[in-house]
């Protein structure tokens, strides 16, 4: 699939070496096909990191994707050159006024604050309420999946007794679902948080559907019914070494990590790290894209409306 990114974007060049199709501004205008238009909304701290993770996965479809990159105008982002940020990004007051067949809202490093006390949490609020009139479908991951679930059906999260760090078998728990199409009755995929949505309150939400869990990860994928929000409790985007990153991150910070739970072979962090859930993560996001924004989603997109 041509992915349509800005021309100087640095995933550009990596995503390219990797055999990936990645279509730039000049050759897009030549096009006369009508791409998909789906914003990210990046919410993590190292914004390189997540945008090539994000891009590679959304790369497994024959649709043609017009990326936009949105960011907090109410956060100032450390971990990110401003250069890159201005060159790339555009704030919420800058976009809302455009619709789009899909978004995503990644996860944040903010998940020890509660909801109200994340510097961005109202301008966030106003991003989630904007989607339901200008985005078909809304695709949350991990901490913005929590967030998701809070702002929509008010379910809160818990602090988990550790945290939950590693790789974890998942089951599917309704195939005839499109979103699970395709996938193996049970998969591995990555997590890596401190807290939780009770699977109590998900199962009993009427609007919710269940469609993957995990015995020692809970929940991990859900959506309401029209297909219009989709929630991802894990990080399926992750690269193979994400998770080896943020332990020898948080190791040499002398922080209490344990080493992430089947993830290298007999716990040897010298090992690198078997690849075991990039073919899940790409069948989820090609799926999303398929069946819940690009054979749902209008033609002309003013014709998006509210649920």
């Amino acid at each position: 699939m041509p992915i349509k990114v800005q021309n100087n974007l640095p995933a550009k060049e990596i995503l390219e070496n990797e055999n990936i199709f990645v279509m730039d501004e000049n050759r897009a205008i030549h096009q006369s096909i009508r791409p998909l238009q789906i914003c990210i909304l990046n919410l993590m701290p190292i914004k390189e990191d997540t945008e090539l993770q994000l891009l590679r996965a959304l790369s497994n479809t024959p649709l043609q994707i017009d990326i936009t990159f949105m960011k907090m105008n109410s956060h100032v982002s450390l971990n990110t050159s401003a250069n890159h940020l201005n060159r790339f990004y555009n704030t919420f007051d800058e976009l809302k006024e455009n619709k789009y067949d899909g978004m995503i809202i990644t996860g944040a490093p903010v998940e020890h604050l509660p909801f109200e006390e994340v510097d961005y949490w109202q301008e966030l609020c106003e991003i989630m309420e904007w989607t339901k009139t200008h985005v078909f479908s809304t695709f949350h991951i991990c901490w913005g999946a929590q967030a998701g679930l809070y702002y929509h059906f008010g379910m809160k999260k818990y602090l988990l007794p550790e945290k939950l760090f590693g790789l974890f078998e998942h089951r599917v728990m309704n195939r005839k679902i499109p979103l699970v199409r395709g996938f193996d009755d049970i998969f591995m995929a990555p997590h890596s948080r401190h807290t939780a949505v009770s699977n109590e309150e998900i199962h009993a939400c009427k609007d919710l559907i269940v469609l993957a869990e995990s015995d020692k990860a809970g929940v991990y994928l859900c959506m309401t019914k029209d297909g219009r929000q989709v929630f991802v409790m894990g990080h399926p985007e992750y690269d193979r070494v994400t998770l080896h990153n943020e332990y020898i991150r948080d190791k040499n910070k002398g922080l209490d990590i344990k080493i992430p739970e089947n993830y290298y072979t007999n716990d040897d962090c010298t090992i690198r790290p078997s690849l075991q859930w990039r073919a899940h993560c790409n069948n989820l996001y090609t799926n999303w894209l398929n069946y819940y924004v690009y054979q749902e989603t209008p033609y002309e997109l003013n014709e998006i409306h509210g649920e």
